[in-house]
C-alpha cells in the first residue's frame, strides 16, 4: 500500500507467501531472526537402557582394550570407578579393526603389510555388519555414531556352485521353484489327505503357486524372477535362458547359499557405522579416556589377593581392588596365574579359529558398472567362501571389495601363504564368478590372517560344549572377572563382547555396594 511502512514481519510473510517456508527460513537467518547454521554437535536421541544403579568408588584394571574391554571401562566410568585397561597391541580396538591409506599390518611369522588404499577408502578387517536387534545399536546411539544400511542380501550378487555361477535371484527362484511344484503335486494327488484337510491343502497350493511362481499344472517352467539378459523397458525384455531339470537343481548344491540371510543374525536390514567400523573404537575410547589406556602392555602375571589383584607386565604393575581380564582365553591361559589350576583348565577349552579376510581396491567400481551390483554378498563353494561388495561410496571412482572372508581349513590354506600368493589366488579364484576384469586395474591390496595376529591368534573361538568350563567363567575367580564374546552365545559378534562385559561389570558393582 502506498505510504504504509514495511515492518520486518510483513517482509518474511511476504516471503513465505511467495517461496514458501524454505524462502522464509532463510530469509530469517539473513536477519538474523534464524540460525544459519547448526550450532550444536549431534546429541544422540536417547541413551542405551543399560546404567549401573549407584556410585563406586572402587580401582579396578581391565585386561585388553577391545570392545569388551572397553566397554566394561565405559560403563564403570559412568559409575564413578577408576579404571586403568592395560592393552599388548599398539592401538586399542582388539578385533574391530579398521585399515586406511598409511597404516602398517604386522603379522606372526609373516612380511608386515603397508596399507596404500587411496584417500576415503577402508577395509573392515575384523567385524563388518550388525543386526538391528544387537546391543552394538544401542551403542551407536547412546556414543552418537552415525550408521548406514550394510546390504547383505542382494538378487544382482552370485551364487557360484560346483563349478556354475548364476545369480542370486536365479538360483532362489529355481530352488524355490523346485521344491514348490513337488510340494504341489504331491497335494494335488492327495499324498497329503492324511496330514491335512482338503481346505488346508487348497490354502497349501494357493501359496505354493505364489511363492514357486508355479504355472496352471503346478509345475514350474520358468518365472521373471529369474532375472533378465536385457531388462524390460520399450519392449519385454530378454529373458535369461531357461532353468535346467530338477536334477540339475538341486545337484548345483545352492541350499546353503540361499539360505544364508534366513538366520536371526543375519537377517536383513544390517548396519554399519559410517566411515568404518573402528568408529565404536573411536567413540569408546574417548568416553573412556585416552589416558586411561596404556598400549604395548603385555601383562606377564596376575595375582588375586584378599584385598585385590596385583597385575605385572612387561616394564611395571599395578595393584587395583578388582580385574576385568578381557583377553582371548587361549591367551589368558597361558598367563601365569594363582587363579587355580581349574580356572586354568576352563580358559584352554575353547579353541581359537583361523580367519582371514582380504581388501582388494579397485580403480574402476567395475562391480557396479558392469554387473550392476550395488551391494552385497557372492556366496561361493570355493575357498574364498564369500566376495562382499561395498555398501558405501556409490558411483564413486574407485572402490574396495572384500575378496574373500573364509575361516577354518580355508582360512588356514590362505594365511599360511604369503601377502603376494593370497592376493594372486584371491584374484583366480574371484575370475572364475566375474572374468578376466577381477584380475585388472587392482591398485593395492591387503589381508589378515586371524590366528597370526599377536596377542590375538584367532578370529574367534569354537566350544566343543557349553559345559561347566562356559558357565565357570562367567562367574568370578576371586576378584577377577572374566568379558569377551567367548563368554556368550554370540561368538564373533561385537554384541557379544558388549553383553558379556554389561554381565561383569554389573556383577562387580553389586558386589562393591554390597561391601562393608
Amino acid at each position: 500500500m502506498e505510504g504504509a511502512a514495511l515492518t520486518r514481519r510483513g517482509l518474511l510473510v511476504g516471503i513465505g507467501a511467495v517461496g514458501g517456508a524454505g524462502a522464509m527460513y532463510a530469509a530469517m537467518g539473513a536477519l538474523g531472526l534464524a540460525p544459519a547454521e547448526q550450532d550444536k554437535e549431534f546429541v544422540a536421541p536417547r541413551p542405551g537402557d543399560f546404567a549401573l544403579r549407584g556410585k563406586g568408588a572402587a580401582k579396578v584394571v581391565i585386561l585388553g582394550a577391545g570392545v569388551a574391554g572397553l566397554t566394561a571401562a565405559y560403563e564403570l566410568g559412568k559409575a564413578g570407578y577408576d579404571c586403568t585397561l592395560l592393552e599388548a597391541r599398539s592401538k586399542a580396538g582388539g578385533r574391530n579393526l579398521t585399515l586406511r591409506g598409511g597404516d602398517r599390518l604386522t603379522e606372526l611369522k609373516g612380511p608386515a603389510q603397508d596399507v596404500k588404499f587411496g584417500e576415503g577408502l577402508y577395509f573392515n578387517a575384523g567385524p563388518g555388519r550388525i543386526a538391528p536387534w544387537m546391543v552394538t545399536l544401542d551403542y551407536c546411539r547412546e556414543l552418537g555414531i552415525p550408521i548406514e544400511t550394510f546390504i547383505n542380501n542382494n538378487a544382482a550378487a552370485y551364487v557360484h556352485t560346483n563349478g556354475r555361477t548364476v545369480r542370486a535371484r536365479t538360483a532362489r527362484a529355481d530352488m524355490y521353484g523346485s521344491v514348490a511344484e513337488l510340494l504341489a503335486k504331491a497335494t494335488d494327488i492327495g499324498a497329503l489327505d492324511k496330514v491335512i484337510t482338503k481346505a488346508d491343502q487348497e490354502r497349501l497350493l494357493d501359496f505354493l503357486r505364489r511363492f514357486g511362481d508355479l504355472g496352471p499344472k503346478l509345475d514350474y517352467v520358468d518365472s521373471d524372477r529369474r532375472g533378465f539378459v536385457k531388462f524390460p523397458a520399450l519392449d519385454t525384455g530378454t529373458p535369461i535362458p531357461p532353468p535346467g531339470t530338477l536334477h540339475q537343481i538341486l545337484a548345483a548344491g545352492t541350499g546353503r547359499s540361499i539360505t544364508n540371510d534366513f538366520g536371526y543374525d543375519q537377517a536383513s536390514p544390517m548396519f554399519q557405522p559410517v566411515g568404518g567400523m573402528d568408529a565404536i573404537v573411536a567413540k569408546l575410547t574417548e568416553a573412556v579416556g585416552q589416558d586411561r589406556i596404556r598400549t604395548g602392555t603385555k601383562v606377564t602375571k596376575i595375582t588375586s589377593m584378599a584385598d585385590g589383584v596385583e597385575v605385572v607386565w612387561n616394564g611395571g604393575s599395578l595393584k587395583a581392588d578388582y580385574c576385568i581380564a578381557a583377553l582371548p582365553p587361549h591367551v589368558l591361559a597361558r598367563i601365569p596365574h594363582n587363579l587355580g589350576a581349574q580356572i586354568t583348565s576352563a580358559l584352554a577349552t575353547p579353541v581359537p579359529v583361523a580367519a582371514g579376510k582380504i581388501g582388494l581396491e579397485y580403480s574402476r567400481r567395475w562391480w557396479e558398472l558392469e554387473d550392476r551390483i550395488y551391494g552385497g554378498v557372492t556366496e561361493t563353494d570355493l575357498d574364498i567362501t564369500h566376495i562382499w561388495y561395498p555398501s558405501h561410496g556409490y558411483h564413486s571412482e574407485r572402490g574396495l571389495v572384500v575378496g574373500y572372508y573364509n575361516s577354518e581349513r580355508e582360512a588356514e590354506l590362505y594365511g599360511a601363504l604369503t601377502p603376494e600368493d593370497r592376493r594372486s589366488r584371491a584374484l583366480t579364484q574371484g575370475k572364475k564368478i566375474h572374468g578376466e576384469k577381477y584380475r585388472q586395474n587392482v591398485l593395492s591390496s591387503v589381508s589378515i590372517a586371524w590366528e597370526r595376529q599377536e596377542h590375538i591368534q584367532g578370529g574367534w573361538v569354537r566350544w566343543p560344549d557349553f559345559d561347566s568350563s562356559f558357565t565357570l567363567l562367567q562367574r568370578p575367580a576371586g576378584r577377577v572377572y572374566f568379558a569377551g564374546d567367548w563368554l556368550t552365545h554370540l561368538i564373533a559378534w561385537q554384541a557379544g563382547a558388549m553383553e558379556s562385559a554389561r554381565a561383569a561389570v554389573t556383577q562387580l558393582h553389586q558386589r562393591v555396594l554390597q561391601s562393608p
